[in-house]
């Protein structure tokens, strides 16, 4: 989703659907600077260990294309080469948005991603929940057997607020304008409507990382 109106066709018609990632598959063409991805101005930081290269996803758990893209990351995430360090970065385009990267950052400070992580996608967009405030999400948390309690201690922690801080100066470094959107080794920035369909985003994504392995 753009950042100005959070709704972009091409990208919604990229993830959804069946056969698109054979279609991507075929579109092998050599990805190219400005067009299929961006090299930003000035490096931003990375969190990778090191010896690893670093790939961000920069999502919103109310975006319809996050959702949609969901799988195909997952999928693509399980088969990344041991050198590949994947990390989520939740998006923080207003401040409505707050309480969703807190929900991510805390589901990470309680070791909950894998567990909950898909299940706010499904609760949002397959049950049609509205987990956009702290008490909505802690009561939703709650029932999925995790103590509301300590959940809210972490969620109104300073670490927490911290990581949703970090996570929009990081946003705004990379310069992203939509959801879901890639970036590469805090080098290279590539979405759904440069790419023109997330799949082929990951394949440019696999072409830069080879970039960087290669010292280029």
């Amino acid at each position: 989703m753009k950042r100005r109106d959070f709704a972009v066709a091409t990208v919604a018609a990229a993830v959804g659907g069946p056969g698109l990632l054979q279609v991507a598959q075929a579109q092998v063409a050599k990805p190219e600077s400005g067009a299929d991805y961006l090299v930003l101005d000035k490096r931003t930081a990375v969190e990778a260990p090191a010896g690893k290269i670093e790939v961000v996803e920069f999502f919103w758990y109310n975006c319809p294309h996050c959702n949609a893209f969901e799988p195909t990351l997952e999928a693509w995430i399980k088969r990344v080469p041991k050198d590949v360090h994947v990390r989520r970065v939740p998006v923080g385009f207003r401040d409505d948005f707050v309480p969703q990267q807190r929900l991510y950052y805390t589901l990470e400070a309680m070791d909950l991603v894998d567990k909950l992580h898909g299940k706010v996608f499904a609760a949002i967009h397959a049950e049609k929940q509205q987990l956009v405030k702290g008490e909505a999400i802690a009561d939703w948390v709650a029932k999925q057997g995790v103590d509301r309690a300590k959940f809210m201690e972490q969620y109104n922690s300073f670490s927490v607020a911290t990581k949703a801080s970090k996570a929009t100066q990081l946003q705004n470094a990379y310069r992203v304008e939509g959801v879901p959107a890639l970036g590469v080794a805090g080098r290279f920035y590539t979405d759904g409507t440069l790419a023109r369909n997330m799949p082929r985003a990951l394949q440019i994504v696999d072409y830069l990382v080879a970039e960087v392995r290669a010292g280029r």
